[in-house]
């Protein structure tokens, strides 16, 4: 089990979205379909990708987006929308795990796969021009020679992930998402694709979304030329995500606007807190009902069409793991921490001591101003960090962080010393898995407890349907955690990722620099 669930995994954190364009409708909005094929956890694919050497595939983290794994795709028709506003691009679920669609470069337009994502700002696509990369021959690639609008651009690019980097250069042409053109859009040509994350995903491309901020080579985003070139007609763009995995209709994007039957209410919308990623404000993480205590001082996160799961700190996602059942690491230099300094953590705590200098005043840490658990909200774009740690990365002085964290909020519960040791024992033996996955088991759904991110003030709750991903294997059933575990240095940080905006519509507003969440219908 634990070999598929990995293989699984690799899957789901490789990458996700993917489109085909059919005819615009007489209402001017543009509709893109896809449809889902079985996930063969036991093929070979899934041996490759299981293998100890290819590990680093699990981590294939960028920041821009986690790359995901796309393993097929079949074309079909989709059913009328009635939106609001704007040009949708439809999607078909994918094992409530990928979602995938189709644009054109050129006149006439050469057709590629891409990903629609929040989590990068750049477009690429392979070329005619990448002769070494074994992936490039897996993929549709650019033929500047055939398309009657190309302009030369020239300039070199390079794109890092996890797991290796994208090379190439920027050319210009125009670019057809359904009946929408956009002229003279500057892209990637890769040339040089490494690693197995490449060449086993169905993908072409990526198309960004995020801001022009973190675009490599301070290329303009494709979004931004759809604005200015007046193409859309309000500057916002909508997901909807059908996490129903047994239904043809997967979800749609929408350019321009949102189709109201796809979510209830209003949405409630939080102010951009710094341009790169979508990244906003967070107040609190709950579960079932109780603080993680983690937020206290304010977490930021980012809303990623790009990613699968919900990433979050290694100290909360163990509290996770403890009260959901998954999967996780015995940790010795957790235990350790626990056994020999617990008591004296406690004490501390109870005398007031300030959280973020228990862990130097007992020598296990190194103090240096504002860290530890009292890390502020930073950007991750500032001092241009692209590429984020996941795990752990300071031994036992950042399990002795997380101890004061746990220990704070099991304090507020009025638990006892002898309590509180227990339970920090028992996360010691939950510590997410590096591999990425946390299986569970599939019979305790009914026992899980209500995930409750706090966002501008309201409560978003994820029930454990939500937050847990089924999936067929061999006749049988397997459930694998919507939570995996990142730890950046300038955290706390959140990737709210397809298994939230799932669960609610999501809109992104750059003309009022927002983010919005509603219920998803």
């Amino acid at each position: 089990m634990m070999k598929m669930s990995r293989a699984f995994a690799a899957c789901l954190l490789l990458l996700l979205s993917l489109v085909v364009c059919l005819p615009g409708s007489s209402d001017g909005l543009v509709r893109i379909g896809l449809k889902k094929r079985p996930l063969d956890l036991t093929g070979q694919l899934a041996a490759r990708l299981s293998h100890p050497d290819e590990l680093g595939v699990l981590a294939a983290r960028k920041y821009g987006p986690l790359l995901r794994d796309s393993l097929g795709l079949e074309h079909g028709p989709d059913g009328p929308a009635e939106p609001d506003d704007g040009n949708i691009v439809a999607l078909k679920n994918y094992m409530n795990a990928q979602y995938f669609g189709e644009i054109g470069i050129g006149s006439p337009p050469q057709n590629f796969t891409v990903i629609f994502d929040t989590g990068s700002s750049n477009f690429w696509v392979p070329s005619s021009k990448c002769y070494f990369s074994v992936a490039c021959f897996f993929h549709t690639k650019y033929k500047s020679s055939r398309s009657s609008t190309y302009q030369k651009n020239g300039k070199s690019a390079n794109i890092h992930y996890g797991t290796g980097s994208i090379s190439g250069f920027f050319s210009e042409d125009h670019v057809t998402i359904g009946d929408i053109v956009i002229k003279d859009q500057a892209f990637i040509e890769a040339t040089r694709e490494p690693s197995i994350t490449f060449l086993v995903a169905k993908f072409d491309g990526i198309f960004g979304l995020g801001f022009e901020e973190i675009s490599v080579g301070n290329a303009v985003p494709i979004w931004y030329n759809m604005v200015n070139q007046s193409l859309v007609k309000e500057p916002i763009f909508s997901f909807w995500f059908n996490r129903n995995a047994n239904e043809g209709e997967g979800g749609e994007i929408v350019f321009g606007g949102t189709d109201r039957k796809h979510y209830r209410g209003e949405h409630v919308y939080i102010p951009v807190t710094k341009k790169g990623y979508w990244q906003f404000d967070m107040e609190d993480v709950l579960v079932g009902g109780q603080t993680t205590g983690f937020c206290s001082g304010g977490c930021a996160a980012i809303a990623d069409s790009g990613t699968s799961l919900i990433a979050g700190p290694t100290t909360v996602i163990a509290e996770v793991n403890q009260k959901i059942g998954a999967d996780g690491v015995v940790s010795q230099q957790c235990k350790a921490v626990v056994a020999q300094y617990g008591e004296t953590i406690m004490n501390m705590i109870l005398a007031k001591e300030e959280p973020a200098k228990i862990c130097s005043k007992i020598g296990i840490c190194a103090f240096n101003g504002p860290q530890g658990v009292s890390l502020g909200i930073k950007s991750v774009v500032d001092n241009q960090v692209e590429k984020l740690d996941s795990g752990i990365s300071n031994g036992m002085c950042s399990y002795c962080e997380m101890a004061v964290v746990w220990m704070q909020n099991q304090l507020m519960q009025n638990k006892t010393l002898e309590q509180v040791l227990n339970y920090l024992d028992e996360l010691c033996e939950r510590i997410p898995s590096p591999m990425g996955e946390s299986a569970v088991d599939c019979n305790s759904l009914s026992s899980m407890p209500v995930i409750t991110f706090n966002i501008g003030g309201r409560n978003f709750d994820l029930r454990p349907e939500q937050y847990i991903l089924k999936v067929a294997s061999g006749g049988s059933e397997e459930c694998i955690s919507g939570f995996t575990a990142l730890d950046v240095p300038q955290g706390p940080l959140w990737v709210l990722g397809d298994v939230f905006m799932g669960a609610y519509h999501t809109v992104f507003d750059y003309g009022n620099l927002r983010v919005g969440f509603a219920e998803a219908a």
